[in-house]
Formats: structure tokens, C-alpha cells, sequence
């Protein structure tokens, strides 16, 4: 064990059960120097410093995280392999040849000062931030600065609800204008069917039985995501409305292997063979027209499930519908059916002028029903309410 300087900075070389551990102490005091070392000796024992991860961390951070997204391919699948490339973007131009074992708490909290300061929400914050450590636990580090950490609170709301009248505003407003016809009918199938976006763009034409009226869900975010929707009118009818849009834009009756929503569907030549992308920006002038701004196409499907929920429908069914529903979801919207039936029930306590029905005259004049007087008088006998026992009868019996 032996604390030596480089350059003004304390490093430590010592083993442990005959494995040699080279660091750098990141400090120039002395006596700090000491306590990290005691530390590190500490990790050491038991197990959560190895030797290969010395290595790793004198290695800059956009290398080990290429190289954590190639591992990455194995388990997960292309579109959480987008999700991640995504995450890495701003990581890899903040740290950059910034190597592992100098990536402070600091340094962390000075780059989540900056995402911050760029008006994104605090769960995308913390999903980068869950990246980045991800990344370091590969080389042992995380550990050392992770109760330092906090993540940044997040809501927790399960999604935006539209009013009726906002409803209406939005889709008067999407019609307002042919550019906007494909997020117009996309939001159409959101509001008629509860898909997601990404079920949305990979639904192709085979998917579709229009003399059965259902449309199968072949790939969703989940499992429980693949299922069998059945199509109303307004969703029989956008989708009819695709179909011609598909003939009028590729010259025929589209093939089963196509896309509902072809890729680079404004251009002159779309790609039936590829899902569109995205309606990301026609979406956002959309909702900012309609006075929506911020509206998510996401909460699209909230509101589908929160007027199934209104309307009475079953837990079963909703689930049924709309495929993977988390317990908290189901709480949620468990608790909007619950409100749905108690201001239907309010209702019915009020008179035509407003005015709360009198219980108890209500509740005389049902008894002076002579029918109902019949039976409640076959229910009491000389005990009581209770009819009485073979044995009480023949003792009160008047023969």
C-alpha cells in the first residue's frame, strides 16, 4: 500500500488478494488522500472494484458508451436501441474524452444544471442521468458518487384529458387543413381504438379485416400490447379514408405487406415497404392552432381509456382493449368510473326545479302500496320480521 503524487494529485497502488489496484485519488491534500485510499481498499475487499474496471475507467466516456451500446443489441430490441442512442447524445457531447474515473458528483450535477436549463422535463433528465449510470457501473463507479445523486422529481399524473369541448376544437381543427389529414387521421384511430403512436405506424394493410370490422395489433410496446381491436364507424371510416389516400398516392389497391402510413408519405415517391416516422411536426402546429399546445399525442389514448372507464366499461374490457395497462393506471381510471357513476347517480336526487327529492314522504308513499303492504305482511308472523320456526308456530297457533 503506498500513496505516491503525479503531477500534484495523490494516487494509490496497492493489492488486494493478489489483485494490484492503480488509482488516481483526484486530490492534492494529503490526509483526503488518505480516507479515499482507506476506501478504496475497503471496495476492494469487497468485490466492487476489480482490476479489468481500472482499465475501463482511464477510458473516455463516448468509447465505453459505444461500446455499451453494442452490447446493448443482444437484449433489447431496434427501437429500445433507438431510445438509448437517443439518451447517449447529449452524454456523449458533455463528457465526451472526459475518462470514467473522473466524472464526479459534480460534474453531474453541473450537467443536469444544463439539460435543466434547456426547458426539458425532469424525466427525461433522469432517464439520461440513469444512462450515464448504467455506463459507469461497468467501470465501478457509480457507487462512489450514486447518494449524491438525487433524481429530479417527475409528475405523476397518468395523462391530459380533453374536455368535450376540446375535443371538438381539436378535430374542427385538424380538418382545417389538407397538411394535416395524416395526423387528422392518425389522432382519429388514438381517440377510436386506444393505440399508441408506434401501433399506429407499424399497422399494416394485412392487419386490417374490414368485413369483420377488427384490426390486429401484430406489434406493440408490450406483450400484452398484441391484441384484437375492433373498429367503429369513425375508425372504419379514417380508415377507408387511408386506403384511398393509398391508391391515389401509389397508383393501386395497396399490397397486405404495406403500411397504413407509409414512410416519407409527403414526398413524391413514398416508401410503402417502410413505417412513417413520425407526424411530429404537423402535430405540434395542429394543437398550438387548436389551443392545445402541449397536448401529447399520447394523451390521446388517455382520454380513449378514460371514456371507456366513464362509460361504465369493465376493468377486463378496458385491458382487453387497450392491451398492457399498469396497476396505477388501473387505479386511476378505476377511480374515474367511481366519479362517472356517483355525478350519474347526483343526478338523480335533483327534481326538475332543482330541488332534492324528500326521502322520507317518498319512502311513505311506496309503503301505501297495498301490494307491497301484501308482502311485507307475509313476512311477519308473531315473533317479528322473521318467520316464525315450525315449533314457535304450533305453540302460538290459536287451535
Amino acid at each position: 500500500m503506498a500513496l505516491y503524487k503525479r503531477k500534484n494529485t495523490w494516487w494509490t497502488d496497492f493489492s488486494v488478494n493478489g489483485q494490484r489496484f492503480r488509482e488516481s485519488l483526484g486530490t492534492t491534500d494529503w490526509r483526503e488522500a488518505q480516507a479515499k485510499e482507506k476506501e478504496l481498499i475497503s471496495q476492494a475487499s469487497q468485490g466492487k472494484l476489480a482490476a479489468g474496471s481500472q482499465q475501463l475507467g482511464r477510458s473516455a466516456f463516448s468509447q465505453v458508451a459505444d461500446q455499451y451500446v453494442a452490447d446493448r443489441l443482444l437484449h433489447l430490441a431496434s427501437s429500445s436501441i433507438q431510445t438509448e442512442k437517443e439518451r447517449l447524445k447529449p452524454l456523449k457531447a458533455h463528457f465526451g474524452a472526459t475518462c470514467l474515473n473522473r466524472i464526479s458528483a459534480d460534474s453531474v450535477r453541473q450537467y443536469v444544471a444544463q439539460r435543466k436549463a434547456t426547458n426539458l422535463s425532469n424525466r427525461t433528465i433522469n432517464m439520461e442521468v440513469a444512462c450515464l449510470a448504467r455506463i459507469l457501473r461497468r467501470a465501478k463507479r457509480w457507487h462512489l458518487i450514486a447518494d449524491e445523486i438525487e433524481p429530479l422529481p417527475e409528475r405523476h399524473d397518468i395523462g391530459r384529458v380533453l374536455t368535450p369541448e376540446q375535443k371538438a376544437r381539436l378535430l374542427r381543427t385538424a380538418l382545417s387543413k389538407p397538411e394535416w389529414q395524416i395526423a387528422q387521421l392518425a389522432m382519429t384511430l388514438a381517440l377510436n381504438t386506444t393505440m399508441r403512436a408506434c401501433e399506429i405506424r407499424g399497422l399494416r394493410w394485412r392487419d386490417i379485416d374490414m368485413i369483420e370490422r377488427v384490426m390486429t395489433v401484430q406489434k406493440s410496446k408490450t406483450k400484452a400490447g398484441l391484441r384484437l381491436i375492433p373498429l367503429n364507424n369513425q375508425a372504419l371510416r379514417a380508415i377507408l379514408q387511408l386506403r384511398e389516400r393509398a391508391k391515389a398516392l401509389l397508383g393501386g389497391s395497396p399490397l397486405s405487406d404495406w403500411y397504413v402510413f407509409p414512410h416519407a408519405e409527403g414526398a413524391t415517391k413514398p416508401d410503402p415497404t417502410r413505417p412513417m416516422s413520425s407526424w411530429r411536426t404537423a402535430w405540434r402546429r395542429l394543437t398550438r392552432e387548436a389551443g392545445l399546445s402541449g397536448l401529447r399525442f399520447h394523451d390521446l389514448r388517455h382520454h380513449a381509456i378514460t371514456e371507456l372507464a366513464e362509460s361504465s366499461t369493465s376493468e377486463q374490457t378496458i385491458m382487453s382493449i387497450a392491451g398492457h395497462v399498469s396497476a396505477r393506471m388501473l387505479a386511476h381510471y378505476s377511480h374515474v368510473r367511481l366519479e362517472a357513476k356517483r355525478t350519474a347517480l347526483a343526478a338523480l336526487s335533483k327534481d326538475p326545479q332543482g330541488e332534492g327529492h324528500v326521502t322520507i314522504d317518498g319512502t311513505k308513499e311506496d309503503f301505501d302500496d297495498p301490494g307491497e303492504m301484501q308482502v311485507i305482511e307475509n313476512m311477519v308472523d308473531v315473533t317479528g320480521l322473521e318467520p316464525a320456526t315450525p315449533c314457535l308456530q304450533s305453540r302460538c297457533s290459536p287451535n
